[in-house]
Order: structure tokens, then C-alpha cells, then sequence
């Protein structure tokens, strides 16, 4: 048996992604839980002791190794072979690993590319992330680890390439920055729209989080009066006082500190929309001076006995219930009757999951700059990130995907660069080791065990064959045959699509392993 099809005696054998690994290639060939395939590493290294002990220690446990000496000759084997990921020293005698990484970003962004020196330095290790790398090691190492770190990075790349959030949201799903599918959202859409052609007082409630300025925008923009100004003001922190001043306006010497005279928010947004966030918080006293201006139409600042009319729409919101408020007596409950003519309660991230993935890849967009593609997460990351509840909702979800922006590389997040309270909740693990070791228990045929094995891949990946084929490293013909063959249940027209898309190429390839 050849060096690469050894394996470490410490490596754990996974007998059902080996046997339908097997159905693509006549040779079958051991390998870990983790590779269902032989991975090709290009090592770049200019010490001959370092090179060997890579080369002898990457083949014992699976991979398929080319070593070269120096940063050139990495670039040309680079060019006309396609590798899974480049390991490479950073001080080399023609350059140094960091150009290298530049030359392999601009062909492909999303290669892993691990550096390695012997000079450590927390300088080193900016520059190398600077650059782009993927990771960075020091020397001395143990090998068993720069195995680790290797199908760590291959395998996180080989699941975002199989099973990526979409790049770009479809436009039918998003509402004037507000994105979602789910039947929750396009209810608030609905209602969005609906609220946007009345003049109504409009009242949002939802936890924080959850985007009520934005939905109050839509509504803003979507009405008459998108032309004519959109003000916000939070009520949470400021005395009555204050909040008068800043919404009515006040004169000179209404109050200290009063050098001027000053126009309030509903002055200045005339003609259009003024959003109150956080009214639960204000007292019984500014809760009676708003309400007589919704009454009236008309305001007075500060100090002045002179009333102004004003054509103001207003928009409140708050993230406690209200209507608890009022039986409690701390909301006045002719104002809460006022402002809730349209009410909208707005979902909790937790009750609309399935939006996550859409938010994820509206929020990677967001933050690139012009032209730039956004990273995608990695099937381990999307798992984690629709485990969590997100007590902070949108906007928690948000932060977490800026942070786990910045700790990314090669052009993919990855569960380690989400939150640890996200992070831990990553689907992984136990559940997938008990279902495969019951996969074996009877000790089943290889035959059956290819069968049982792709009927688990099938029903994980919910019958997506092409992401199936991605997962497997199979191509999506092969797939499509092994389902015909062993006659599986799930799929709607199995063999009628089989027969369309393989046509005569069924017979070029047999899919007998024996």
C-alpha cells in the first residue's frame, strides 16, 4: 500500500464515508472522519528537514503532498494544479510567504493559506492576517497539530462551497432594509404597506432589537409624506424637561442653559414623520402634554403661551407591553388608545429562524465595501447561529456577524469566529458519531453500508442532491444513480431526472465498486 493510502495509527477510520468514497474511485483508500477524500497540499519551505518532516507526517495521515523550496516554485505549481491549501514558511531565500499569499489571493480568495516561521511575533502574526492568511504557526510544531489546523481549515472551506447562505438576498425578501420570508415577516410587510396609505398614530411593540425604527422608515417612506423630513428621538433618560424642550422647542430663558430660542422636533419634522421610541419610559406628566398635542395639532414650546399648529405623523413604539402599562396605571390609557389606531406587534428573532441565513448574507453585504464579495459561513456556522435564541434579536445578530467578519479569513466565517455563546451551540459531535456508529453495529455488508450511509447524507442535507455531491465529493450524476439504484423514497421523479440528466453517461461510468 502507497504512502497515501496510510493512515496514522492514531487516526480514526470511518468505514461508511470510506465505502462510498470507494464508489468513485476504483481504489479505496483509508482515511479520517473528517476527509472523504485525499486533500493536495502544496508545501513551500526552504529547509529541507522542515519540508520531509511535512511531507512523510501530512501522507501518513491522508493527504496528498507536493513540496517545493521556494516562493516561485510555489507559484508555478500553484498555477497549473489545483491544491486544497498552501503551507508555507514566511521567510524564504527568493521572498518571502507573505507575497505568496498575495499571488495566490488574487487567483483565488478563498484558498487556506497557513504561513509558518520560526520568528513568532505578534507583529508577524498582524502582517500575516494582514495579508490575508488563514492561519500562522510557529516553529518548532508538532505535527499532529498542523494536521489538525490543515483538515480544519479544507474541510470548513469543502462544506461553505457546498451548502453557502446566498451572496445576495432576493429583493422580493427585503422591505426597505428590513429582510425576512418567514410568514411572520411578510405579515409585518403586509401591515407595512397597509399603515403606509393612512395618517393614522401608528404604535410599534416588539423586544429590543427587533427593528421597530426600521419598520417605522418603511412606513415613512412608503407613504405620502416621504419627501418631507424623518426624525427619531429616544424618550428613555431624559427629564420631562428635556424631552419637552427637544420636542416642542423652547424660548430664551425658559429654563437654564436656555441661551436661545429654539425650535422642537415637530417643528422641524412639518410635513413629515416623528418617530417616539421607548414611550413606556416617559411620566404621566409628558404623557399628558403629548397627548394634547395629538389632540390639537398644535404645540408650544417651552415657555411661550403662543400655540403653533403642527402636521406631524407620529410613530411610537416601545419594547414593553403597554397594555400592562395601563392596567398598572403607569400609561395613561387615553394616550395608549391614541397612538395604537394601527398597532404592530414585530416578531422576536427566536420565532423566525428560518430568516436567519437571508439576515446573514444581507448584514455580510452590508459590510464589505463596494464591489467586494461578502464571506459565506460554513454549514458548522449557519447551524450554530439558528441554535441560539438571540436574546437581543436583529441587532444582536448583527454584532455577532461584524465581529465574526473581522475574525475571518480566506473569505469564510467559520463557527470559531462567532460569539463562544454562539459558538458552543454548533451542531457537531456526539449525535452525528452515535448515528454512524449504529450504522455499523449489525456489522452490515459494504453494499449496505453505502446504502445506509448515503440515505443519511440525503436526509441530512434534506434530498439536495447537488449539496449531497459537494458533502460526498461525489458528482451530482453519481449521486443521482446510487438513488435509482438502491431505489430510495423522499424525492419526487427520482429516475425520471436521473434519466434526463445522465442519458448515456451512466454507462461511461459504472458505479460498481467490485
Amino acid at each position: 500500500m502507497g504512502s497515501a493510502q496510510i493512515v496514522h495509527w492514531r487516526s480514526k477510520f470511518n468505514p461508511a464515508r470510506a465505502a462510498l468514497a470507494g464508489l468513485a474511485s476504483p481504489v479505496m483508500w483509508s482515511e479520517t472522519p473528517s476527509m472523504p477524500y485525499q486533500p493536495k497540499v502544496l508545501i513551500a519551505d526552504d529547509e529541507p528537514s522542515i519540508r520531509l518532516m511535512l511531507e512523510t507526517g501530512l501522507s501518513l495521515n491522508g493527504f496528498r503532498v507536493t513540496s517545493v523550496r521556494t516562493g516561485r516554485e510555489a507559484l508555478e505549481a500553484a498555477a497549473s494544479h489545483q491544491y486544497d491549501a498552501v503551507l508555507s514558511d514566511i521567510y524564504m531565500a527568493d521572498g518571502g510567504g507573505l507575497e505568496l499569499v498575495d499571488s495566490l489571493r488574487a487567483a483565488d480568495r478563498r484558498i487556506p493559506v497557513v504561513l509558518m516561521t520560526a520568528k513568532a511575533s505578534v507583529k508577524v502574526a498582524v502582517q500575516a492576517v494582514e495579508r490575508g492568511a488563514t492561519d500562522f504557526i510557529g516553529k518548532p510544531f508538532e505535527i499532529a497539530g498542523v494536521v489538525a489546523l490543515l483538515r480544519r481549515h479544507i474541510e470548513a472551506r469543502r462544506e461553505a462551497d457546498a451548502t453557502s447562505i446566498p451572496e445576495k438576498p432576493e429583493e422580493e425578501f427585503s422591505f426597505s432594509g428590513l429582510v425576512g420570508r418567514s410568514p411572520a415577516m411578510v405579515r409585518v410587510f403586509k401591515l407595512i404597506a397597509q399603515a403606509a396609505r393612512s395618517e393614522a398614530a401608528v404604535l410599534l411593540t416588539g423586544e429590543s432589537g427587533t427593528g421597530k425604527e426600521l419598520v417605522a422608515r418603511a412606513i415613512h417612506d412608503f407613504s405620502p409624506r416621504k419627501s418631507r423630513p424623518f426624525l427619531t428621538v429616544n424618550c428613555s433618560g431624559l427629564t420631562d424637561t428635556l424631552l419637552e424642550s427637544e420636542l416642542f422647542g423652547h424660548l430664551r430663558g425658559a429654563f437654564t442653559g436656555a441661551d436661545r430660542d429654539r425650535a422642537g422636533l415637530f417643528e422641524a419634522a412639518e410635513g413629515g414623520s416623528l418617530f417616539l421610541d421607548e414611550l413606556a419610559s416617559t411620566s404621566p406628566a409628558f404623557q399628558a402634554s403629548l397627548l394634547r398635542v395629538l389632540q390639537s395639532g398644535e404645540v408650544r414650546r417651552v415657555g411661550s403661551t403662543q400655540a403653533r399648529k403642527v402636521n406631524v405623523r407620529v410613530i411610537g413604539a416601545s419594547n414593553a407591553p403597554l397594555p400592562k402599562l395601563v392596567a398598572e396605571g403607569s400609561f395613561r390609557p387615553d394616550l395608549y388608545y391614541r397612538l395604537s389606531v394601527l398597532s404592530m406587534d414585530l416578531p422576536p428573532l427566536r420565532e423566525r429562524t428560518g430568516d436567519i441565513e437571508l439576515l446573514a448574507a444581507h448584514f455580510l453585504q452590508h459590510f464589505c465595501d463596494p464591489g467586494d464579495a461578502p464571506p459565506r459561513l460554513s454549514r458548522e456556522a449557519v447551524g450554530a447561529l439558528s441554535a441560539h435564541d438571540f436574546p437581543g434579536n436583529v441587532r444582536e445578530l448583527e454584532n455577532a456577524l461584524r465581529r465574526a467578519m473581522a475574525l475571518s479569513s480566506g473569505g469564510m466565517i467559520t463557527a470559531d469566529c462567532l460569539p463562544p455563546e454562539i459558538a458552543s451551540l454548533r451542531r457537531d459531535g456526539p449525535d452525528v458519531a452515535e448515528l454512524e456508529r449504529k450504522m455499523i453495529a449489525d456489522r452490515p455488508s459494504m453494499e449496505e453500508l453505502q446504502r445506509r450511509y448515503l440515505l443519511f447524507t440525503l436526509e441530512e442535507n434534506g434530498w439536495n442532491r447537488r449539496r449531497v455531491a459537494g458533502v460526498l465529493d461525489l458528482d451530482r450524476r453519481t449521486i443521482q444513480r446510487l438513488i435509482a439504484r438502491y431505489r430510495f423514497q423522499g424525492a419526487p421523479d427520482l429516475e425520471e431526472e436521473a434519466d434526463t440528466d445522465l442519458g448515456q453517461d451512466s454507462a461511461e461510468r459504472p458505479i460498481d465498486t467490485q
